[in-house]
């Protein structure tokens, strides 16, 4: 039985890793979005502030402590640090997250998302 419970938490927090990946995607990218379907823009400004304050405070999003959490009832170990840390800079960077990645990361988050809701807004201007 126990067996069972650890399979459905490992799978519970592979699920959240899935979900926070494809958050910080929307984070990034979601303003493309905005380009076809402009109702996406309400759904994604918050989800861009979110992300950018995440990055320029350090903060940990609470879905880490979750998949973190759900790990541990799977009898694995979690892990220290927030999910870029964890599972993207070792793909992206090999020494490690430090505040002034963070503020890299954050400002790409930011100057992508104005230049994306500049052509958007740029488009309502001329009505196309």
């Amino acid at each position: 039985m126990f067996y069972y419970l650890r399979v459905v938490y490992r799978l519970l927090a592979n699920a959240v890793v899935v979900v926070h990946a494809l958050f910080i995607v929307f984070i990034v990218c979601g303003g493309f979005l905005a380009w076809r379907w402009r109702w996406v823009a309400v759904l994604h400004v918050p989800c861009a502030v979110w992300g950018v304050l995440i990055e320029y405070n350090g903060w940990i999003c609470p879905l880490t402590p979750l998949e973190n959490s759900l790990r541990m009832r799977a009898g694995q170990q979690g892990y220290s640090g927030g999910f870029v840390e964890h599972y993207l800079v070792p793909a992206i960077y090999p020494a490690g997250l430090t505040p002034r990645i963070q503020v890299v990361l954050g400002t790409a988050v930011l100057v992508v998302n104005v230049i994306t809701y500049a052509v958007v807004v740029r488009r309502l201007m001329r009505g196309l």
